[in-house]
This record gives C-alpha cells, sequence and structure tokens, in this order.
C-alpha cells in the first residue's frame, strides 16, 4: 500500500504519534512511520519537498483506487471469469485501496477542521 517503507523512508522528516484528531500545525502523511505508527510532518511549507511528495502520493492512490473500482465493476459484469483466487485477490485490493483513500480524507479532514478553527 505505501511506498516509503523502505530505507530510503528512513530519512524523511516525520513526527511519530499517535493523536485522536489532528494536531494544529502537523499534516497526517500518506505513509506511516518505520514502526507502522502515523507518520506526520510540520505544515508550515505546503510547497516544501516533503508536502509535495505527500501530494503526489496521495494522488497516486486516489488513482489507484479509482483503476482497482473500475477493474472490480468490470469484474463483477462479468461473474463467470473471476474464479476464488482472482476473487480474493481483487478483493486485497480493494481493501489496500479503500485503506489508502481513508487515510486520505482523514489528513484532509484533519487539515480542514485545524483551518477552520484558527478562523
Amino acid at each position: 500500500m505505501n511506498g516509503f517503507n523502505d530505507p530510503w523512508s528512513g530519512y524523511l522528516p516525520i513526527v511519530d504519534a499517535e493523536p485522536a484528531g489532528g494536531i494544529a500545525g502537523l499534516r497526517l502523511l500518506p505513509w506511516t512511520g518505520p514502526d507502522g505508527k502515523p507518520a506526520y510532518t510540520p505544515e508550515g511549507n505546503p510547497l516544501g519537498l516533503i508536502a509535495q511528495i505527500a501530494d503526489d502520493m496521495e494522488a497516486s492512490q486516489l488513482q489507484y483506487a479509482r483503476e482497482v473500482l473500475s477493474t472490480t465493476q468490470a469484474l463483477l459484469d462479468e461473474p463467470s471469469k473471476l474464479d476464488d483466487a482472482q476473487a480474493r485477490y481483487v478483493i486485497r485490493m480493494l481493501c489496500g485501496a479503500v485503506s489508502d483513500t481513508l487515510r486520505v480524507a482523514k489528513s484532509r479532514g484533519m487539515r480542514l477542521t485545524i483551518a477552520g478553527a484558527d478562523e
């Protein structure tokens, strides 16, 4: 699901925490820290490298979700072409896509809540 659980991700400036909601000034990233916990970065630089990487990854995750949904819908239109192993694979792909999409929604919702509190 997240493409940043590799050695390079150790170089990303993340704050490792597990808050119940948004933390003022922090953005939930679309990947996790090395220990699998949510990763955050300061929001102070929305045009910075980490923000751009996060934006690109969120866009990729949402595009992937669209593609998985489209493929799944096509397979459901032809159920005779779908065996049990393929159905399990499609379900795993859907679960990953939904999980990523919910994380993007949570991150964006946290930022809206924080932005709204400042007004």
